[in-house]
């Protein structure tokens, strides 16, 4: 098991390699860029997108060459353009911006925010808490309910309760999570209804002067709302995974076997039957988790104006922040790939039998 851990250790740094240079390659043909975005600041056009839709009928011309380059930056002086390019660093050509760039990644320095004056680091600390928040409790409840529902599906298949749960989970997944957060604030957050759960943010103002139980109240008091609005489609997908699972072991022989042992049925299905149903269950935690986590953040942030990585990272792009969108790319991409093997892990804290050493060999 360690040479098979050591081997895909190794393999993490191709990997997020070809991951960087893929995306880098990509940002080269992108229109716009931080300095655009200066430039379109400047002259009081709001952002780069504003900038180029302003620049009338030469929008739709080719791109100028020399120090005309940059749209909208007719009139400025080039001097200024170029001290611009330098502080960015677009001084230099692409593959030695990028050489730097990984060079400095291996070496954990992701660098400065081209327009906060803050490390990329420490905003990344800064926002993390609230999406670790509701990727961590999102993901926990879903597996909750998940897993005894759909053993209990399983053991009751054919029945009323099979067919009214698969109804109402396959309802919930088809409801889109940004619609139900609305629904959520309009009912219980003030909207029309009832003012029980708080409109936005982590904490209460006077979170200081809580008691620490008073402050675990408050946090889950705020989170009530927008980790419910997160997990409410998570549920159909891990339940009828969780449900053919069962049903597949419970057909086997070896179930039959001890059946016909006197072993009751909770003997059974938890002693026997659990361990290999819920390989394929625990397989699917890291994409459940990194789905939660990163996927719909962003609109599930904004509408309970949480401040967290989806915001981040929407922000980041609008204002061709590159050092904000490389470095959280690299992270994530590289919690991405240890969660993958942290998987692998489980499976063998769940069944020892699995050899992965030998299945490669």
């Amino acid at each position: 098991m360690g040479a098979y851990i050591l081997r895909r250790l190794l393999l993490i740094i191709p990997t997020l390699i070809g991951i960087m240079v893929i995306n880098f390659a990509l940002v080269q043909f992108v229109p716009g860029g931080p300095i655009e975005q200066v430039i379109a600041q400047m002259q009081g056009q709001g952002d780069v997108f504003q900038g180029f839709a302003g620049s009338g009928e030469d929008a739709g011309a080719s791109a100028p060459t020399g120090d005309e380059q940059y749209i909208g930056a007719r009139g400025l002086p080039p001097e200024f353009i170029a001290q611009l390019e330098k502080e960015f660093g677009f001084d230099k050509p692409p593959l030695e911006r990028f050489l730097n760039m990984m060079w400095n990644y291996m070496r954990l320095d992701f660098g400065e925010s081209f327009f906060r004056s803050i490390s990329v680091t420490d905003l990344v600390l800064e926002k993390m808490p609230v999406s670790i928040t509701l990727g961590l409790w999102s993901t926990i409840i879903a597996y909750m309910v998940s897993i005894p529902l759909g053993i209990r599906k399983a053991v009751k298949d054919g029945t009323s309760f099979d067919t009214w749960t698969s109804g109402l989970i396959i309802v919930a997944y088809a409801i889109p999570g940004f619609l139900f957060a609305i629904l959520l604030l309009v009912l219980l957050a003030g909207g029309s209804y009832w003012q029980i759960f708080p409109l936005r943010g982590l904490t209460s103002d006077n979170w200081d002067q809580l008691s620490w139980l008073g402050k675990i109240g408050d946090y889950f008091w705020h989170i009530a709302l927008p980790v419910v609005a997160s997990t409410i489609s998570a549920f159909a997908t891990l339940t009828l995974l969780t449900k053919n699972s069962f049903l597949d072991e419970i057909k086997k022989h070896y179930v039959m076997t001890a059946r016909a042992k006197g072993l009751s049925e909770s003997r059974v299905l938890y002693g026997h039957v659990f361990r290999n149903a819920m390989l394929i269950v625990i397989a699917g935690f890291p994409a459940v988790f990194i789905g939660v986590f990163f996927g719909g953040s962003l609109i599930i942030e904004t509408i309970f104006s949480l401040d967290g990585l989806g915001r981040l990272g929407f922000e980041a792009a609008v204002a061709r922040d590159y050092p904000v969108i490389f470095g959280t790319l690299f992270i994530f991409g590289l919690i991405g790939l240890v969660v993958g093997i942290l998987s692998d892990l489980m499976y063998v804290l769940v069944d020892p039998r699995i050899d992965f050493e030998r299945r490669e060999g």
